[in-house]
């Protein structure tokens, strides 16, 4: 399938979703596949918003990403926090750096910085949109296009789900779409500093990510309901 042909399918499925789910959202990483998607939204000015989550601990190449996206769009990008107290009893009883200690850590910590962010980023929405492809590992070959997110109780769209690594960079090189220089210094994958490497050659595109754990958990929560985990608010909610 062409190049042309991927993006025009892509840009088709967000149209669709608007008028069927509005409101709607991008849910952002600033990831390469983000990007693509943000540079469809922002092109065609569809009435997509865009959000991200700020976890405390991303790359300062990511911060400066968010700036750029934000003036080379002339778009604003939402951005969702931790919350303080959760992440303040987290840091004082685990560490600030205990998720390297068990995946359970791990997965309360992706939980508390991503998870339950996501789920105040997505009330009032009707539909979000991921940049997930199947190429990005094993954890992630039986997404679909469309999905049902049953943990949110909202249709979830991956428009670039069929695309390969170099759909993505024909694309970025093509439009000249800003993306995070991390990219070009073998980080296929970009999360939170500390759980974040470049990749060597012929590894899996998120063997970076969490590199210590076995590759059947390399979820943070968003996309998979996270293992007996649950953050639990002041408000008394719980989110898994």
């Amino acid at each position: 399938m062409s190049f042309d042909h991927r993006a025009r399918e892509a840009l088709t499925l967000l149209h669709r979703i608007v008028l069927s789910h509005a409101p709607v959202a991008l849910a952002s990483s600033l990831g390469a596949e983000d990007m693509v998607l943000t540079d469809l939204i922002a092109r065609n000015a569809l009435p997509i918003g865009i959000f991200t989550l700020d976890t405390g601990r991303l790359p300062s190449e990511t911060y400066a990403l968010m700036e750029r996206v934000c003036e080379h769009y002339d778009l604003a990008i939402e951005v969702y926090y931790p919350d303080g107290r959760t992440l303040e009893g987290y840091v004082r009883e685990h560490g600030v750096n205990a998720f390297y200690r068990s995946v359970e850590l791990r997965q309360r910590c992706c939980a508390i910085r991503k998870t339950e962010p996501l789920s105040r980023a997505l009330t009032g929405k009707r539909a979000w949109i991921t940049g997930l492809r199947r190429a990005q590992g094993i954890t992630r070959q039986d997404v679909a296009m469309e999905e049902h997110d049953a943990v949110h109780g909202l249709p979830k769209f991956n428009p670039l789900v069929d695309w390969s690594d170099a759909d993505v960079w024909r694309y970025i090189r093509a439009r000249r779409v800003p993306y995070n220089p991390l990219h070009d210094r073998g980080y296929s994958s970009i999360g939170c500093a500390p759980c974040t490497r470049a990749v060597e050659p012929g590894e899996d595109i998120r063997a970076g990510r969490w590199w210590w754990e076995n590759p059947e958990h390399k979820e943070c929560g968003l996309h998979r309901r996270p293992i007996e985990v649950a953050v639990r608010v002041e408000t008394g909610a719980s989110h898994a």
